[in-house]
């Protein structure tokens, strides 16, 4: 995981100007409480303390003595993504005393609040810096985890593509100690695992199935599947300009596997864990695979091919039906997978699929807790009917646009051996505009929330 040190506006100990948090409900109770210099200050600033708002607090000398923070709700990391860049580029240190989970929320928010993407371009300010007081190891682990999906997400697929996640996966097995074995290109084919093959072969990048395994054998064992579109054209299908421009982050479904993987080996949950990252690119070329054709699949059912941009779900069926042979306590996917899903739930909120209650049950509550939400879809199984062959057991799309989500994770199911529990989230990993802590670009979705609700299931 990322050095406490290097996580972006965080500081892990010394000096700090005064950093208050008031919501507007509070703000006379605590300036009643203040200087009368302060309370003619904020009032002259007009400043009402509402969510996502900012004041410099003046010392004697006229340099900043202090800052508030107008807030919302106190437990949501959202309420203090602004404070990094509202303020100016000194030290601040929380005055007053305030419950762990709002602490927690502070840090991870003002985090989340700093982060640039900087590989390419030095951000145009340094953000302000706030010390870390308390036991803020599991809000620095929670930071790293998502900063770790937005720059995988983030990253240009030339820097970003099969080969570069699995070294981002081989350094993560190094640092941790655990395994990663790595099948590619042709060898696909013969240890079974044809789909994966079929999408990624057009590519001069091999594809490849990274497997990383760590965790005592006592443990449950938690097997977790991305995602790992690192560009999707659409193949023939072709994608118009417009659909393909941000397409580097059709890997957005790996980044958040290898994020929670980490954070869980990091963290040292009581979990054996599987995580299984088919990484293609689905290019144009003479080795592309074409619509109408019949592809094997490591479950031994065979896909018509409907639409060559329906890839996503072509290499997750051998990941999971591989995952699944191991017979795991709990089955995870993570994919960028439908627009569809976009369209029902809008860009924030990750459609959550599961064929178990109590799973679904956990992530939900998990979500609303620790303000992270996703949102339960039906696997409703008469739309079945959209994904009829007539010469193969099953399609990869049909004719119909109508539950696109919906059909994709009953696509997904048809791999899943019947009692495994699984839960599948089609989440967008993306911000499409600017807002307070949601830098444009690659987002974690759905991540924190996942990483709780194992918690609740498997560690108390």
């Amino acid at each position: 995981m990322t050095d406490p040190a290097l996580l972006p506006g965080l500081v892990p100990g010394g000096d700090g100007l005064p950093l208050h948090l008031v919501g507007a409900a509070q703000l006379e109770d605590w300036l009643s409480r203040q200087p009368d210099g302060i309370g003619a200050w904020v009032r002259g600033h007009g400043f009402q303390a509402r969510p996502h708002t900012a004041l410099v607090l003046p010392g004697s000398d006229g340099a900043p003595a202090g800052a508030v923070l107008g807030i919302g709700d106190p437990h949501d990391p959202a309420s203090y993504g602004h404070a990094a860049h509202a303020l100016p580029a000194a030290c601040f240190r929380l005055a007053g005393t305030h419950d762990p989970v709002t602490v927690a929320a502070l840090q991870l928010g003002w985090g989340l609040g700093a982060y640039r993407f900087a590989r390419y371009r030095k951000p145009a300010r340094e953000p302000a810096r706030l010390v870390l007081d308390g036991d803020s190891r599991a809000a620095q682990l929670a930071l790293a985890a998502c900063l770790r999906v937005r720059d995988l997400v983030n990253t240009p697929t030339e820097d970003m593509g099969p080969e570069q996640l699995e070294e981002i996966a081989r350094q993560m097995a190094e640092r941790a100690g655990a395994t990663l074995e790595v099948t590619t290109g042709g060898a696909l084919l013969e240890r079974n695992f044809p789909a994966i093959h079929a999408v990624g072969r057009a590519s001069h990048r091999a594809p490849r199935l990274i497997h990383l395994q760590w965790g005592d054998p006592a443990h449950p064992l938690v097997a977790i599947v991305g995602k790992g579109v690192c560009f999707d054209t659409g193949g023939l299908d072709l994608k118009p300009a417009a659909g393909m421009r941000n397409m580097k982050k059709d890997m957005g479904g790996a980044a958040h596997a290898l994020a929670l993987a980490e954070w869980i080996m990091a963290a040292g949950l009581p979990l054996r864990i599987d995580v299984l990252v088919p990484a293609v690119e689905n290019a144009i070329g003479p080795e592309s695979f074409r619509p109408g054709e019949v592809i094997a699949t490591r479950a031994g059912i065979s896909v018509e091919i409907d639409n060559t941009d329906a890839e996503g779900r072509l290499v997750l069926c051998d990941a999971l039906a591989f995952a699944a042979e191991r017979k795991p306590a709990l089955l995870l996917d993570f994919a960028t997978l439908t627009g569809a899903a976009r369209i029902a739930l809008g860009p924030d909120l990750p459609a959550l699929y599961s064929n178990d209650d109590a799973v679904a049950q956990a992530w939900l509550e998990a979500g609303t807790a620790g303000r992270d939400p996703v949102w339960r879809m039906p696997l409703w199984r008469p739309y079945w009917r959209y994904l009829t062959s007539h010469v193969a057991d099953i399609a990869n799309g049909g004719p119909s646009k109508m539950g696109g989500s919906i059909t994709a994770a009953l696509y997904l199911e048809r791999f899943v051996p019947e009692g495994q529990a699984w839960a599948h989230l089609d989440t967008f990993a993306w911000n499409e505009g600017d807002s307070p802590g949601r830098p444009v670009g690659g987002e974690a979705q759905g991540l924190r929330s996942a990483f709780a609700m194992l918690g609740r299931l498997f560690a108390g």
